[in-house]
């Protein structure tokens, strides 16, 4: 990349940390400028004062050799001087640390707080799409101390500037040529540094993949949800060989870049040393042939010392903050990413009652090779309900989350009451919607929490756990837990309770429950880990709640689906079959085959 480039997206990514920076915590941000300022120039006046001392002892030392009495007060005067210059120094190094691990919290806190926020307009799509995920799971393990990283590390580079400015013009009635010196003997250390920094950062970008792996094994590993089955099937070695073995590919990327730094670093490093030798054996000649006291002697050393490590941690802070800048383009690029814009406004359809409706619907994922859905035509009335049957990857999961717009159509359009979905307003539609998804989540919080996440407006209220739970046939069994709806669920936390499957799968339909308000529910596998007499009770309680409402049902089950209105069989995507019960039964396809097979069980 050309340097003016490089300074250009350097200035952007700077001027962008300050503005966070700033917007995080003002009073901060300003103590920080006024600490840095102070530490900046302290060191130079304190290596002033201490010429002053060993000049006055010199001189005191003279006086006292001739046979005179000696004057104490000047020498003191300069170490009490020098000893308060030290403490102020002392002090704003501290207020730096202080305020940055203060600023750190909160800068932490709301860079996460903007990834999460992004995060919620988002599609399902991009959740879906791995090299999307990778560039999210990037910027929340690392960007959220980037931002302060960047202006801390330029903060750091004001201050050792400061710091050489006065070194400087202590320096320069020694010789510019001097100063010279030093930067040139720092120079070569800085371009390798900006170089590896490149460099390292594109390996972490390239390799995101393998790094989430490695964090997905390490799930596998220790997470009480997966324990049973690795130990039960023995994956234990298995997972544990594939996770030495990444981290093999890992540790050898690493170890080049680390060795091939660090080797540079040392060898061009040896060029600052060989500077400040060189200064120093000048600065002592010209102190043995008496062109310099010993004090500025004692000064001019402290001060190159100090020089070339303020040029050296100056140069490592523009590289420091051109790998910050390249760590935090990632950030704004995800923050920049266009997500769900909702366009809706609408609260209430243009024929009231008229249902939901799908109309030539179509949809086909992103680099897929065919359509998921193709020409899918379908009305589901107010009071009715319509089931969805079909094998495994035939559509019908996806059909949900076109009907929830949690997925835009590729083609034709779904309408609810005469509107076309996408023009209703998003909460407005969700609070019509009462749904429970096969893959549910089983919440690490209390039972009434559990039930209460159904419907947040009524998150923590009682009454409505108890008629959510009760409709969902899970009363009985929350009443015998230890603290009831308060009790807390899951292994993750002190004093949780795990519960069975079926029993998780009572708290998910209650949680559907929960919705009063819903119209349209949406139930796909809902029975799936109950057994016989409980799936009876809960379709007894459904088709009292379910009254003037519209059903959709997905279910492999055929004694829940028979009991449909309508009926659609789909195979591969698009409509094979649909009608009720009787009628698919008497047209002998692939309904009453399959209904076939698993009445055999039965018999």
């Amino acid at each position: 990349m050309p340097l003016f480039n490089r300074l250009s997206t350097f200035s952007v990514q700077a001027g962008r940390a300050v503005t966070l920076v700033w917007g995080t915590s003002r009073l901060l941000f300003i103590g920080l400028i006024v600490a840095t300022l102070a530490a900046g120039v302290l060191p130079a006046l304190a290596a002033w004062i201490g010429q002053r001392i060993v000049d006055a002892v010199v001189q005191a030392m003279q006086v006292h050799a001739s046979g005179a009495q000696a004057p104490v007060w000047p020498v003191l005067r300069y170490v009490l001087a020098e000893a308060g210059v030290l403490a102020l120094l002392a002090a704003a190094q501290r207020g730096l640390s202080v305020q940055q691990a203060l600023l750190r919290v909160q800068l932490g806190q709301k860079v996460n707080l903007l990834i999460l926020e992004k995060a919620q307009t988002l599609s399902m799509l991009q959740f879906e799409d791995s090299a999307f995920y990778d560039k999210l799971v990037r910027v929340r393990r690392d960007a959220s101390t980037r931002p302060l990283g960047l202006v801390t590390k330029g903060l750091g580079l004001v201050q050792n500037l400061i710091s050489l400015i006065s070194f400087a013009v202590l320096l320069v009635h020694f010789s510019p040529w001097a100063l010279a010196i030093l930067v040139l003997g720092a120079l070569p250390v800085f371009f390798a540094e900006a170089h590896f920094s490149g460099d390292a950062f594109r390996l972490f970008k390239r390799r995101a993949p393998e790094t989430r792996q490695q964090g997905y094994l390490e799930a596998l590993l220790s997470q009480e949800a997966h324990a049973k089955e690795v130990k039960l099937f023995g994956l234990a070695p298995l997972l544990l060989q594939r996770y030495r073995d990444n981290f093999s590919r890992l540790y050898a990327e690493d170890r080049r870049l680390t060795l091939r730094r660090d080797g540079w670093g040392f060898a061009l490093g040896l060029l600052g040393t060989a500077a400040f030798y060189l200064a120093y054996a000048w600065v002592v000649l010209d102190t043995v042939q008496g062109r310099t006291t010993l004090g500025q002697m004692t000064m001019y050393l402290v001060l190159f010392k100090q020089g070339q490590s303020a040029i050296t941690a100056s140069l490592a802070a523009i590289a420091g903050l051109y790998e910050d800048g390249l760590y935090l383009s990632d950030l704004y690029e995800y923050l920049a990413h266009e997500g769900v814009q909702p366009r809706g406004h609408l609260t209430a359809g243009v024929r009231p009652g008229d249902g939901l409706r799908c109309e030539n619907l179509g949809f086909r994922y992103p680099d897929a090779s065919r359509d998921t859905l193709s020409a899918i035509d379908l009305h589901l009335a107010p009071g009715k309900s319509l089931a969805l049957v079909g094998e495994n990857g035939s559509g019908k999961t996806t059909l949900i989350k076109l009907l929830t717009r949690l997925y835009t159509p590729g083609q034709g359009r779904i309408l609810l009451d005469g509107s076309d979905l996408q023009d209703w307003d998003e909460q407005a539609l969700h609070q019509r919607i009462g749904v429970i998804f096969q893959d549910y989540i089983r919440y690490q919080m209390t039972v009434g929490e559990n039930l209460g996440v159904g419907d947040v407006t009524a998150f923590d209220d009682r009454e409505r756990w108890s008629e959510a739970a009760a409709q969902g046939i899970a009363a009985e069994f929350i009443e015998r837990l230890s603290e009831g709806y308060g009790t807390q669920l899951g292994r993750w936390f002190v004093g949780g309770q795990e519960l069975s499957g079926g029993q998780w799968q009572k708290v998910a339909l209650s949680r559907a429950y929960m919705r009063r308000d819903a119209d349209i529910l949406i139930l796909d596998e809902p029975t799936a880990a109950l057994d016989a007499g409980a799936e009876a009770a809960v379709f007894e309680h459904f088709r009292e709640y379910a009254k003037g409402r519209m059903t959709l049902l997905i279910s492999h089950r055929f004694s829940s689906v028979r009991s449909a209105d309508h009926i659609i069989v789909l195979d591969q995507g698009r409509i094979a079959e649909q009608g009720n019960h009787e009628q698919l039964i008497a047209g002998g396809g692939r309904y009453a085959e399959l209904f076939d097979i698993q009445a055999q069980g039965y018999r």
